[in-house]
């Protein structure tokens, strides 16, 4: 295949923001909807997970004007129980329904020491990584989860039944870094396989398959194919469950009840989220906590590394070195996305 060079730029954070929110709000998106949005993007993008950042400008975009997305959803919020929330998305954009159900749960928690909220009629909310973040940055331990459009075959099976679906685990350390997990089911994101499509690059044979079942290293044939998950059965096996609590539990849709926003994008996909939380101030001072951190990180990094070059690392630690130094330096985005947000935001 022969390859295309993808340009970079640089930009700073604050510009960044206030450029993604100029192209949101001339979706007719409202202000404070726009602004949760764009920071769960831009926090993509600064953690360097470019593939779930602004660049879904072009999916949401095109999506939100045709009314396959409503830009002005009427979230609903009922508490089913004290510490049991279920949020109604009215088919908003994904990052939106997933602020106020993370938002909800958070407040619950806080009263109650532990929520577990579940959110139906959304859309791609993007990585799970940022919602971790913000939680921990409060002092909250989640588990998050969502599911996805079918791109995986059951084990055994021949065609795509079950959804990509991401989860994600974050824990808090009051005097330092949190720990946060965020990994699709997959061995890559289906993202990942359309950038290298787009690059004329070759995918490695791990990535996924043809319509058959087989190994490929064609982008284009493993689209047309299915994802391969993490672990053989085991990541089939929990990206079931995941679509257990984000979609059946939620009322949502789930598994080939979802509808495709690549094959029917004029239409509501139902996705659904989950937020489970722990308000880990009620188990103990933030000292205690941090102490405990501080030690559970250095019994692991100091483990002598097999490569010399290669430190062992903790989960979060490269998301959370990127987004400190793009912060400081500015963040890198392709030429390609930004040209799209000014398109949106009508600058020249």
């Amino acid at each position: 295949m022969n390859t295309k060079t993808q340009s970079n730029e640089t930009i700073s954070e604050a510009e960044l923001l206030a450029l993604g929110k100029r192209a949101f709000l001339s979706l007719g998106m409202s202000d404070q909807d726009t602004n949760d949005l764009v920071s769960i993007l831009v926090m993509a993008d600064l953690f360097g997970i470019s593939t779930h950042g602004l660049s879904r400008i072009e999916s949401y975009g095109d999506r939100l004007k045709i009314g396959g997305i409503n830009p002005k959803p009427n979230i609903r919020i009922e508490r089913l129980a004290p510490a049991l929330i279920g949020v109604d998305g009215d088919n908003g954009v994904g990052p939106v329904v997933g602020m106020r159900t993370l938002n909800a749960a958070m407040e619950a928690a806080r009263e109650f020491g532990i929520a577990a909220a579940f959110a139906r009629g959304s859309n791609h909310f993007g990585p799970i990584s940022p919602y971790s973040l913000i939680a921990a940055e409060k002092g909250f331990a989640s588990i998050i989860g969502s599911n996805a459009t079918t791109t995986i075959a059951p084990w055994g099976g021949s065609d795509a039944r079950l959804g990509n679906s991401p989860l994600g685990f974050g824990v808090p350390n009051p005097n330092g870094k949190p720990f946060l997990l965020d990994m699709a089911m997959s061995v890559v994101a289906r993202a990942k396989i359309r950038n290298a499509l787009k690059r004329g690059e070759s995918i490695p044979d791990t990535w996924g398959t043809d319509a058959q079942g087989k190994s490929t290293t064609d982008p284009k044939v493993a689209l047309d194919g299915f994802l391969l998950p993490i672990g053989g059965h085991k990541g089939y096996g929990l990206a079931l469950m995941v679509d257990l609590f984000a979609g059946l539990l939620s009322n949502a849709g789930y598994l080939t009840h979802i509808q495709s926003w690549q094959d029917a994008p004029d239409e509501p996909q139902n996705l659904g989220h989950f937020f489970i939380l722990i308000d880990t101030s009620r188990l103990g001072s933030s000292a205690w906590l941090s102490e405990r951190m501080v030690d559970f990180a250095n019994i692991l990094m100091d483990s002598p590394p097999a490569d010399p070059s290669k430190p062992v690392i903790v989960p979060g630690m490269i998301e959370l070195a990127k987004l400190e130094k793009q912060r400081k330096n500015g963040v890198e985005i392709s030429s390609e996305t930004l040209a799209l947000l000014r398109q949106y935001a009508g600058d020249k």
